[in-house]
């Protein structure tokens, strides 16, 4: 996939970059090779993380390297600087592991890049090295999957619309004759997949589950010595996981379906920004999530009307990056009608960083005012719209649904809440009664009398007579 057009796209982006300045960058990356995704709690495999520090590799070469083109201008090249990098990823191991290893790749340990800075010479001469060769400990914010943040990277997940929207699919005529026309084949696959628990019968297998049973037989062919499996039988499950997953995350018809590529689009448009607004001192953003916002994302950004390749699922560790420059040397940070941006795909690990029209256009770079209309055109830019485009109101939702405000105004209250209420009140009885006994054990050791009275805004205060006052 994706090869087309690499060595053209390549080259005239290496004869362009002599001529430009890279002021930053945004990465949005997938996780490596894992294991399978129907037993639940995948976790990267070692080819996984050696792919996703492969790729933090090849950025590094091309944006930190002096020895690029493309560096970007005054990035540290050897020592990590956090105000330079920013990386993100949800709180779920698979994919803080999978920026963990990207950005091993971009910032190695130091003794890897340059020995003579990784050692320090203490005062009585001895000399002394980081641990691991010097290595890097780069700064990745874990977002919880309750926290308003989430929607940026995960904007799917816990979206009622969106699944709405993604299930009507399997309502459609296209979804109909693709099952029916595709029963046998799947059926034909029994024998092989006869052994995994839950699949008990031919009639388990169906396009209906189209990427589940294409995830089955990816990773056994990979890590399963005795699994065999044609290549042209190969090929057809995934082009069948193709069509199925690119219509559950994208139909222009039904914007509900995309919802998750709207808030990735801001949650990319918003890096950038801030490397504009702070003249480039923010240089390298990362993000890393699913493939769902990968094909959610190309809908929505005309991608496949430049290229049906962009119907097919990313490969393990796919990246997309989108660059900021100026089209001349510089040495400072221009204004902003000189600033231009342009949109690049690397399929995996074997393809290329390729240059692709956005949005219609056919033009590769757009200038930063107008790729920050398009953007905004299509980004859902805060929580709140969110909330309302996916019609929920559980969670921090209820802050904008109004949810919080009506169960006291009309005078009811969840059990859960309530139960919480009515733990707490207990607790606060019980503390004035400990503290009532004993304040009157010590005042009777002392020989004088403790007075229990509430104050004028109805707290409980301690006051008391006889000897106490002397």
């Amino acid at each position: 996939m994706f090869t087309a057009a690499a060595g053209t796209v390549l080259s005239l982006l290496a004869g362009r970059a002599m001529a430009e300045t890279v002021h930053g960058v945004v990465v949005f990356t997938r996780h490596g090779d894992r294991t399978t995704k129907h037993y639940g709690a995948q976790t990267l495999t070692n080819l996984g993380t050696t792919q996703n520090f492969q790729i933090g590799s090849d950025y590094r070469a091309r944006y930190i390297e002096s020895s690029s083109p493309h560096q970007i201008l005054n990035i540290s090249e050897f020592n990590y600087v956090p105000s330079q990098i920013y990386a993100s990823a949800p709180n779920q191991g698979i994919l803080l592991n999978t920026a963990t290893a990207f950005l091993q790749g971009l910032y190695p340990p130091l003794a890897d890049l340059n020995p003579s800075i990784a050692t320090q010479t203490l005062n009585n001469g001895s000399e002394s090295t980081s641990p691991l060769n010097g290595y890097q400990y780069i700064t990745l914010q874990g977002i919880p999957p309750n926290s308003p943040d989430a929607i940026w990277i995960k904007g799917d997940d816990n979206c009622p619309a969106v699944t709405q929207a993604s299930q009507s699919f399997e309502s459609s005529p296209e979804f109909t004759t693709k099952l029916t026309s595709t029963r046998e084949f799947y059926q034909s696959l029994f024998p092989v997949l006869k052994s995994v628990y839950d699949i008990t019968s031919p009639e388990d297998l169906s396009y209906a589950s189209a990427y589940d049973i294409y995830d089955l037989i990816n990773v056994a062919r990979l890590h399963n010595s005795s699994f065999s499996i044609s290549p042209s039988q190969l090929f057809q499950l995934r082009t069948l996981a193709d069509s199925a997953e690119f219509a559950y995350n994208f139909n222009a018809s039904q914007p509900e379906r995309s919802i998750h590529a709207r808030t990735l689009s801001s949650a990319i448009l918003t890096q950038l920004n801030k490397t504009v607004a702070l003249e480039g001192a923010l240089k390298f953003s990362l993000l890393a999530g699913s493939y769902d916002a990968f094909l959610a994302f190309f809908g929505l950004a005309g991608l496949t009307e430049v290229s049906e390749s962009f119907y097919g699922l990313p490969d393990y560790a796919s990246t997309m990056a989108f660059e900021l420059y100026s089209p001349e040397t510089r040495t400072s940070f221009p204004e902003e009608k000189d600033l231009w941006v342009r949109f690049l795909f690397k399929n995996g690990t074997a393809g290329g960083l390729d240059s692709w029209p956005l949005f219609g256009t056919g033009r590769e770079s757009l200038s930063w005012g107008e790729f920050t209309r398009e953007m905004k055109g299509r980004a859902i830019g805060s929580a709140e719209e969110w909330c309302s485009a996916c019609g929920s109101s559980d969670g921090f939702c209820a802050t904008y649904t109004g949810v919080a405000d009506e169960m006291f105004t009309r005078g009811g209250m969840p059990n859960a809440v309530a139960g919480v209420v009515g733990a707490t009140v207990t607790l606060v009885v019980l503390g004035i009664v400990g503290l009532v006994a004993f304040l009157f054990v010590r005042r009777r050791r002392s020989g004088g009398s403790v007075v229990v009275m509430a104050d004028e805004k109805g707290s409980v205060r301690s006051g008391s007579t006889g000897a106490d006052k002397l």
